[in-house]
């Protein structure tokens, strides 16, 4: 699985759902040849051209009126799926029943937004919105044709692909328990066998469409675990429960807006806009920019946030990423976040290295579960690799600030001739630290130890920590790194692990 993150790692999020619902469609343009699913090829084209189009068009319309950026590869997103919820057709009133939905979706990310963050996964709004106003014109609403058993094989693939890249299998995995439950158990009630009422639940109803490709929408998401967790059961149970409402009536776009809405009510409910103040090498291989927030910025110690910071010749890693934040709430420098320099940057990372003070950037989303227990009598093993260094930063520093002391043990993995990072707060911590590099560091902290390895090895675990079997272990890094520590670990008797990867960071 290390080997997929890599591979994964090297494109954006964005990308990823892009090429994943790209694969789908060709493979539904493939089958449709063969008869093997029941669409025109030239109407499926067709319909992918009109959705992707308008969709765009009309999100650079909207931004431009609302002088705000477009996130143009969301854009696309959004159009490729609504092209696979509504119906292929050259028809003329379908066609302009699938550019009403796509030109709906577009606009709901500024007209149904508060404070530049919009509040409904838009191909849902879109799909839902045209239900909604054209069924009682005569249009047709979303029927999410994808959902058969020929596409089953490739959908499920596809949607694999997204949920490594997000990590997001346990709420995917919930919504889906829960809706394939529920159908199931209707199924069975209705004489079909346990196993064909499964297969049915998967094979014909859009199941996996929706948890893997917009139910993980992160903008769209709670910010914590169990409030996600809790909305892709609601969700879940909705999407698959026949009711009628007056003029609305069960669907999956229907129970995902209302889960969008949840969230939103859970969530950040607004963008936040931060000012460039400065930055500064941590180390020659770590850069820290330090952002003033317009209103207070809520957050725990350990959690991440997301900037957007469009740019010009942008590359396949896009314009949106996430960071650990490094400094403690109510640091002086405001919000700081710390990457790691490399020789040959992301676009990303070139425009963000080079912000001079006073630009303003937007943070789309924050959230996160990587936070140490409230009980400060737990002993702790904190791991970090490299730059996963910066959410236990954030965590130590207020800790100190608070006057708490925890029995901590912090083991540091460095590359050779690594400097370590945020040495004067590690050391403030009173954190027993503890070095693992190939070589010691040119300055080791006094009071720090080196152990020599290149990683995480039995050996300077049980040397170096003797007693992690009794402590809470948290592990952050590049995602190979926190695969092999979490093994190390477990082999160590460390029951109690969380990780925290940096995929393609």
């Amino acid at each position: 699985m290390s080997r997929v993150d890599d591979l994964l790692g090297r494109v954006t999020t964005y990308r990823t759902v892009s090429a994943a619902l790209g694969v789908v469609l060709a493979a539904a343009l493939v089958l449709s040849l063969s008869g093997s699913v029941h669409v025109e090829p030239v109407a499926l084209a067709v319909s992918v051209v009109v959705a992707v189009a308008v969709t765009l068009l009309v999100s650079l319309a909207c931004g431009a009126l609302w002088r705000v950026p477009v996130h143009r590869e969301s854009s696309v997103i959004t159009g490729l799926l609504l092209a696979l919820l509504l119906r292929p057709s050259t028809a003329p009133l379908d066609l302009a029943v699938l550019a009403a939905a796509a030109a709906a979706a577009g606009a709901s990310k500024f007209v149904l937004a508060v404070r530049s963050r919009h509040v409904l996964n838009p191909a849902a709004a879109g799909a839902l919105a045209v239900g909604l106003v054209g069924v009682p014109f005569g249009a047709v609403p979303a029927t999410w044709w994808v959902a058969t058993p020929a596409l089953l094989p490739v959908v499920a693939v596809a949607a694999l692909a997204v949920v490594v890249r997000t990590r997001r299998g346990l709420l995917v995995g919930t919504y889906l328990v829960v809706a394939g439950g529920v159908v199931s158990v209707r199924l069975v009630g209705l004489g079909l066998a346990v196993p064909d009422a499964l297969w049915t639940s998967l094979a014909s109803y859009p199941l996996v469409l929706a948890a893997a490709f917009m139910l993980t929408e992160p903008l769209t998401l709670p910010p914590r675990r169990r409030q996600q967790l809790a909305e892709a059961a609601l969700v879940g149970a909705l999407t698959v429960t026949p009711f009628t409402l007056g003029p609305v009536w069960s669907s999956p776009e229907l129970a995902l807006v209302v889960g969008n809405v949840l969230a939103f009510a859970l969530g950040q409910r607004r963008a936040v806009r931060l000012t460039v103040v400065g930055h500064r090498d941590v180390t020659p291989a770590v850069r820290e920019v330090a952002f003033a927030p317009e209103r207070a910025l809520r957050f725990r110690p350990g959690q991440w946030i997301e900037l957007h910071v469009p740019h010009a010749g942008v590359d396949r890693r896009g314009t949106r990423r996430v960071f650990s934040v490094a400094s403690p709430p109510g640091h002086v420098d405001g919000v700081v976040v710390a990457y790691r320099l490399t020789p040959a940057p992301s676009s990303f990372k070139r425009t963000l290295t080079s912000l001079p003070q006073g630009v303003v950037v937007r943070a789309t989303s924050v959230g996160g579960d990587f936070l140490l227990p409230r009980r400060a009598d737990v002993p702790l093993l904190l791991v970090a690799g490299g730059i996963g260094i910066t959410p236990f930063v954030s965590q130590l520093a207020a800790l100190a600030r608070a006057g708490e002391r925890r029995d901590v043990v912090l083991l540091l993995l460095l590359g050779p001739g690594d400097e370590p990072p945020y040495a004067d707060v590690l050391t403030a911590s009173a954190a027993r630290v503890v070095v693992v590099a190939p070589t010691p560091p040119a300055v080791l902290p006094e009071g720090w130890e080196h152990r020599a390895a290149p990683l995480l090895e039995d050996a300077v675990l049980r040397e170096g920590v003797p007693d992690a079997h009794r402590r809470l272990a948290y592990v952050s890094g590049p995602p190979r790194m926190v695969v092999h520590a979490r093994r190390t670990l477990r082999r160590a008797g460390v029951r109690r692990i969380r990780t925290d990867a940096f995929a393609g960071y």
